[in-house]
């Protein structure tokens, strides 16, 4: 079992395939409410996550990884579940889905444990994920019992 970190990944989601790719690496990411910017002059939405690298975890590794992802060409954002005023309730960001609207406009949904989401209208697909550097040992492994 080797120490080295892998190195930062950079990717990005132009349709629901990708989309569908970088969910899976933010699976069990967790952020805090003040960690979320909406820029509505920009049509940007963004976020600064932690999440666990399951890549890593493969290796017997538990690492958490500093991580920016933002959405271009935002029209409108939703939430559910979420006071915007809680700067400091800690997120669990289960999956990120599409559903189309009419092609390739949309909706952008970021689920979060509790019920929480956050619905993004969009013109269409256009996300970037980054991870920004720092690396820490995790606590523990995410785990997702059955049923």
């Amino acid at each position: 079992m080797s120490d080295a970190v892998a190195e930062p990944l950079k990717l990005v989601a132009l349709d629901a395939d990708d989309l569908a790719i970088v969910s899976a690496h933010l699976q069990d990411a967790v952020l805090k409410t003040a960690d979320i910017v909406y820029l509505p002059r920009e049509r940007r939405f963004a976020l600064a996550a932690r999440r666990f690298d399951w890549e890593g975890a493969v290796q017997g590794h538990r690492r958490r990884r500093l991580t920016a992802l933002h959405f271009d060409r935002v029209l409108a954002v939703r939430s559910s579940q979420l006071d915007k005023d809680d700067a400091g309730r800690v997120l669990n960001l289960l999956a990120i889905t599409f559903d189309v609207r009419q092609e390739p406009a949309g909706d952008v949904t970021l689920h979060f444990s509790e019920g929480a989401a956050i619905r993004l209208t969009v013109e269409c697909i256009e996300s970037q994920m980054k991870d920004l550097g720092p690396v820490w040992e995790a606590v523990a492994t995410p785990d997702h019992p059955e049923g």
